[in-house]
């Protein structure tokens, strides 16, 4: 999971000090940088929830994916997109999943060169536990209220429209 810093000052903070006597104030370079701190911190406790089951938090996402599929299988270039990541990653996630035995690969009926992943009933089962795990420690944000979180998924839904993910009404 990675050790907590345990300095006696804010490490991000001082560079933001820094950055200020040398190029001016930023709050946005304050803001990634926590961010990016946010999201080691987070990943670190995802994945080591997520440990038991031999899941890293990329390969539980693709697993519930597959669950929230009507048919519990989808073509990997809908997992790429639906997942936001490069095809290769995910090859190399479907890979693991499917030694592990919680995902088998298929053809694709609607589609003679493509291939479908398709979850197994083991892959079922592991995602209900882990999700328990998951909800038990609010994903790693349990030091913020529910308005807390609602307010910081808006922060960054209007990030995400304005890169281009998605329309601004969807």
């Amino acid at each position: 999971m990675g050790n907590p810093l345990n300095l006696p000052f804010d490490p991000i903070e001082r560079a933001h000090d820094n950055w200020t006597g040398r190029w001016g104030a930023s709050p946005a370079m304050a803001a990634v940088t926590s961010i990016m701190r946010a999201q080691q911190i987070l990943i670190g406790q995802l994945d080591a929830t997520l440990k038991p089951y031999e899941l890293t938090f990329a390969r539980y996402e693709a697993l519930v994916l597959l669950t929230f599929s009507s048919s519990g299988a989808l073509p990997l270039g809908k997992i790429g997109e639906r997942l936001m990541v490069h095809p290769t990653s995910v090859t190399n996630t479907i890979d693991r999943l499917e030694r592990q035995g919680f995902v088998r690969r298929k053809p694709n009926p609607s589609d003679g060169r493509g291939t479908l992943a398709e979850i197994t009933d083991p892959g079922r089962e592991v995602v209900e536990h882990a999700t328990r795990d998951l909800l038990a420690m609010d994903f790693g944000l349990d030091c913020y209220s529910d308005d807390d979180l609602r307010h910081i998924h808006r922060l960054f839904k209007d990030l995400r429209v304005g890169f281009g993910d998605f329309p601004a009404e969807a």
